[in-house]
């Protein structure tokens, strides 16, 4: 599975708590994949897995402030990537 998400209000001078709080629960779970940017992020993975990270991140994102959070979940057939 692959999952792009953002997280709401932006801070160009500084990533806030909330961007902050996402990067670390994606880059602390096993997964195949990361890649955080500063409008948008991705992570890949089994679907166990991401969808058990999308839990976390969406916990703690809010939690830390996040006012919005938009996410897009896909299905990725094997070798897809």
């Amino acid at each position: 599975m692959r999952v792009e998400f953002t997280t709401e209000p932006f801070d160009l001078d500084e990533a806030p708590a909330h961007a902050v709080a996402a990067r670390e629960v994606v880059e602390a779970a096993e997964l195949d994949s990361v890649d955080v940017g500063p409008f948008g992020n991705t992570a890949e993975g089994g679907a166990d897995t991401v969808l058990t990270t999308v839990d976390a991140l969406l916990r703690r994102s809010l939690e830390a402030g996040a006012t919005r959070i938009s996410l897009q979940v896909n299905v990725i057939a094997e070798g897809e990537e």
